[in-house]
């Protein structure tokens, strides 16, 4: 059993290229896709004309054969007409009404709409969100923050065994600054829990920087500080754990109110493991030193001398760097983690970083053939100017303010659209609201693309936006208040006799072949796009069929319908992270 239509179609396929032409086929890619056009039917499968000129026969004799072996299997009769060929031997496949109406009946009474969950459950590790101690979240964890967590969701949800990594920056350089510069200007902050608040902690992370860039005294003196953390010594250890935890209650309030689940492993994890790094890299042959520090030269990589690049792991005073906690990192995931597919969720500007680290443990033998690391990368957040998104005062935007105006806004709309509501009401659907729309903004971006941070235009009720989605899950929610409908005992036949009836159950249908992709691919604006659709199809459908109004057992039968979209909205929208409203 595999979890859609679409990924069982491309196995058949599989099976019927091999059995018409030999198992040297077998690998043969079965070209199965969605129609794009609905007078060629459903599904079309193109692989005929690829094996044409390998097999020397005509493309549309190929497809017969395919035909052929394809419909030996008897479940397929149950599911589609008899296939067609067109042109240069495309196989259209067009869905039996009954098998639509049956396997909607199927979806209503279904928790996960009648989708399997996946037969071979995989041990996935996501990286993401990943702030910094000593600072604020910012606009670019939000983006981190919400594709990692909807990943992590679709992911679980297909039943896989999922590890949500949060890679806190929670050691080196920046803490022996950061120690020094408290030490002299505000050392209660060094013994004292909550002796300081995050925003000034903040200011003061800023100061202890710029006298670190411009004081060599200071400089030096921070990384003898590092040392001294590094060594374990205990003032220094006292002062970092607090440091540390007053910004991890701080980032734990955004995601509360993100409903972000994570499970922290800062840089600090595997600080004891680095010295194993470079002993294995020595060991392998591939360790060489360049002006006293240690690094593996990179293939396909160079300098603007084009010189071989270095990835440098161990520092001439005897440090390490990103490079080698992210080494340490992958190689923990794999020999203790047991990860079978790695995926890390950043900015674009890490993806050479992540290539070189792929390829020196590649290349140190730490990735076996059976898992798979990826890099999942994501462009800016831009202002409506065009340029990097930033406050008035040029600082980067901070996450907890702008969620913070994204509740005011839309509880500012609801005030004027409902202003008998009880605050309870108001407050509530101004949060779900303004988060959804924050994050369904982002999510719906193909995610290597920088995008424009328009509050106007996320929050809006028309267009591809998570108010869209919620007023037609609200839309069911009151057809079922004014007829009174307890959708909970509905158990009729779902008849469909009108085309907008069809294509809304269709659409219904691609809801697994939606999830499947963002689980392939990485791209959750694949499932955006979908719910959109979705929600602009089954709009449509109520313009042109009546439900409360229509005979009995048409109702009923028009009344699943809207049942299944609600809960296919509900599910669809809470794999991005999101929840749905019964009013608005």
């Amino acid at each position: 059993m595999t979890t859609s239509l679409l990924s069982d179609l491309k196995i058949h396929f599989s099976q019927a290229i091999a059995e018409a032409f030999g198992a040297d086929y077998a690998n043969h890619d079965p070209a199965v896709a969605p129609s794009k056009d609905a007078k060629f039917g459903d599904y079309q499968c193109n692989a005929a004309l690829g094996l044409t000129k390998k097999l020397k026969q005509k493309p549309q004799d190929v497809a017969a054969k395919i035909i052929a072996n394809f419909l030996t299997d008897d479940s397929i009769n149950d599911i589609f007409e008899t296939p067609t060929i067109a042109g240069a031997g495309f196989i259209n496949l067009k869905l039996k009404l009954s098998y639509i109406e049956s396997h909607l009946a199927k979806m209503q009474k279904s928790d996960r709409l009648a989708i399997a969950k996946v037969d071979q459950p995989e041990r996935v590790i996501v990286d993401f969100s990943s702030p910094n101690i000593a600072k604020e979240m910012h606009v670019g964890h939000l983006r981190s923050t919400i594709i990692g967590d909807s990943i992590a969701r679709i992911l679980e949800f297909q039943g896989h065994d999922v590890l949500r990594l949060n890679h806190v920056g929670d050691w080196g350089t920046q803490f022996g600054m950061l120690i020094t510069y408290l030490r002299e200007v505000y050392p209660d902050a060094l013994t004292k829990a909550d002796a300081i608040a995050i925003g000034d902690l903040v200011e003061l992370y800023r100061a202890a920087k710029k006298r670190f860039d411009e004081d060599e005294n200071f400089k030096e003196i921070s990384r003898a500080a590092v040392v001294e953390l590094q060594a374990g010594e205990p003032t220094a250890k006292l002062a970092w754990q607090l440091l540390c935890e007053q910004s991890r209650r701080e980032f734990q309030k955004i995601y509360d109110a993100l409903n972000i689940q994570l499970t922290e492993r800062g840089e600090s994890f595997y600080n004891s493991y680095l010295s194993n790094v470079i002993t294995d890299l020595r060991e392998t042959g591939l360790l060489q030193e360049d002006q006293g520090a240690l690094c593996v030269f990179l293939e396909g990589f160079s300098n603007k001398d084009g010189q071989p690049l270095p990835l440098i792991v161990q520092k001439s005073d005897g440090g390490y760097n990103y490079a080698t906690t992210d080494l340490a990192a992958l190689r923990y995931r794999i020999r203790e983690d047991k990860a079978t597919r790695i995926i890390y969720i950043t900015d674009i500007g890490q993806s050479g970083h992540f290539a070189q680290v792929f390829q020196v443990a590649t290349r140190a033998n730490w990735i076996p053939e059976t898992v798979q690391t990826t890099h999942v990368p994501f462009g800016l957040v831009m202002g409506e100017d065009g340029k990097k998104f930033k406050t008035r005062s040029g600082d980067t935007v901070a996450l907890k303010s702008l969620l913070e105006e994204a509740i005011a806004r839309a509880r500012t709309d609801i005030e004027i659209r409902n202003p008998e509501a009880t605050e309870e009401f108001k407050q509530d659907v101004a949060e779900a609201v303004g988060l959804g729309a924050v994050k369904y903004a982002d999510l719906s971006q193909n995610r290597t693309s920088n995008y424009i941070f328009s509050f106007d235009k996320m929050l809006a009720l028309q267009g591809n936006t998570a108010p869209y989605m919620l007023y037609a899950y609200v839309r069911v929610q009151g057809i079922g208040r004014k007829g009174e409908i307890d959708f909970a005992s509905l158990d009729a036949a779902i008849k469909l006799t009108t085309d907008p009836e069809i294509i809304l159950a269709k659409h219904l249908l691609q809801f697994a072949e939606a999830i499947d992709a963002v689980a392939e691919e990485l791209y959750p604006n694949r499932l955006c796009q979908y719910l959109f659709e979705l929600s602009q199809k089954f709009n449509q459908f109520l313009e042109q069929c009546p439900v409360l109004q229509a005979v009995e057992a048409e109702k009923i039968s028009r009344l699943s319908l809207c049942d299944i979209t609600a809960k296919t909205l509900k599910l669809g929208l809470s794999l991005l992270g999101i929840r749905v409203l019964e009013r608005m």
